[in-house]
């Protein structure tokens, strides 16, 4: 985890971009064949529309980038060959929830879910509904995947300024804060509460980051980068 990088951002200025992703317009009867193979396994698996970053830079506290608009299948075949087209990445947002007693709390995907088993931050890839114009809106997705997978909303928990960038090979998760008004415990028990009552929730349990001793190997590696800086950093200044 020492060598992904933890770059704090101060804004994000991203545009939208139509046009055709060359990889999925030439790899297209295989990917269809791969994610026939998925969802004969996991049948809840939608083909929605997606977006991806083809061009991104960071300088200066500040990330520019364009997307463009493609399928989820293209997206999953993309990621699961090992991201054979290097000009794309999956740039996303996270909602990084923060209790009022400073611990973290993460969510265990369920076994439907294409990540089934791993732990992080509420967060999805970014889709048309983060489009406002010629521009994506990341800030708008994370509060809505925030909502869809633990049912707290605006009400619940105040955005922090900033992002907090961590790249990780053909993947950026941008970390978002979201401090919540309930402690950790409560929290979590509200958290449940929504998701047990769902017929196919996201969600199969949720996880209290209070130290590192609570880091997880089922967390993504930029997850457990990004807890231990945050947590080594409150350390150093308590």
């Amino acid at each position: 985890m020492d060598d992904i990088p933890i770059i704090p951002l101060t804004r994000l200025e991203l545009r939208y971009e139509p046009g055709d992703w060359p990889f999925a317009v030439a790899q297209r009867a295989e990917i269809d064949a791969h994610f026939v193979k998925l969802r004969a396994d996991k049948p809840e698996m939608w083909n929605g529309r997606v977006l991806m970053m083809r061009r991104g830079e960071i300088a200066d506290g500040v990330l520019t980038g364009a997307y463009l608009e493609t399928d989820f299948a293209s997206f999953i075949a993309w990621r699961d060959w090992g991201f054979p087209d290097t000009t794309m990445c999956n740039c996303f947002a996270m909602a990084a929830l923060r209790a009022a007693d400073g611990a973290f709390l993460l969510g265990q995907m369920g076994p439907h879910t294409a990540t089934a088993g791993q732990i992080y931050f509420a967060a999805g890839t970014p889709d048309p509904a983060d489009i406002a114009g010629d521009t994506v809106d990341l800030e708008r997705g994370v509060i809505r995947e925030l909502t869809e997978e633990t049912g707290l909303t605006l009400v619940d928990v105040e955005p922090q300024p900033g992002w907090t960038a961590t790249p990780f090979g053909q993947r950026i998760a941008l970390m978002k804060i979201v401090q919540a008004r309930e402690d950790a415990t409560a929290l979590r028990a509200r958290i449940v509460a929504d998701f047990v009552r769902q017929e196919a929730p996201e969600l199969s349990d949720i996880h209290i980051v209070r130290s590192l001793d609570d880091l997880d190997a089922r967390m993504p590696p930029y997850v457990r980068a990004y807890l231990s800086a945050v947590l080594a950093n409150r350390r150093r200044t308590a």
